[in-house]
């Protein structure tokens, strides 16, 4: 009799353990469950807010670039001895600014190198009037004061006149 009470509760106990090891089980599987749904959703939530990233510099580098544009037309119009200060906002992920051309001669010009999801893009601003300078040295994100002023002789070329753009 003694041995039967003592098998009824060793099999109570076995019975506890392989209910509990269940459970545990059902609970692994139910949680991977979730994580193979939600793994998708939160990779494809970061490349869109990698894309837009890209997309907010490109079009604030597009600004800032039309900006200089703008204001380089309306001195060369002027002409010599105008000049402006021009308050400019650099985004992230500018690599390089180039006024007149990419070796920085005159040229009609000013190119925002940014770098994309996607690699390097060029974000370009036409004036209708010779520039050249140089803002290399302020292409980190942050707010510059641009100097823009009218040239009887280019700094790069003294036959020529035309828009020099620098940094402050």
């Amino acid at each position: 009799m003694e041995v039967r009470a003592s098998a009824k509760r060793y099999a109570g106990m076995s019975m506890r353990r392989h209910a509990r090891g269940q459970s545990s089980l059902e609970l692994l599987i139910t949680l991977s469950f979730g994580l193979i749904i939600l793994l998708p959703i939160v990779v494809f939530a970061f490349i869109q807010i990698s894309t837009a990233s890209s997309t907010l510099s490109s079009t604030n580098a597009q600004a800032a670039a039309s900006k200089l544009a703008s204001v380089a037309a309306a001195i060369g119009t002027q002409g010599y001895p105008a000049k402006q200060l021009v308050l400019i906002n650099v985004p992230e992920g500018v690599d390089n600014i180039y006024v007149g051309t990419t070796s920085d001669g005159i040229g009609h010009e000013i190119v925002f190198t940014v770098s994309t999801s996607a690699g390097l893009s060029s974000v370009v601003a036409y004036t209708p009037v010779n520039v050249t300078g140089y803002l290399s040295n302020i292409a980190q994100i942050g707010t510059y004061l641009v100097n823009v002023s009218a040239q009887n002789s280019c700094p790069t070329n003294p036959l020529v006149s035309c828009v020099y753009i620098k940094s402050e």
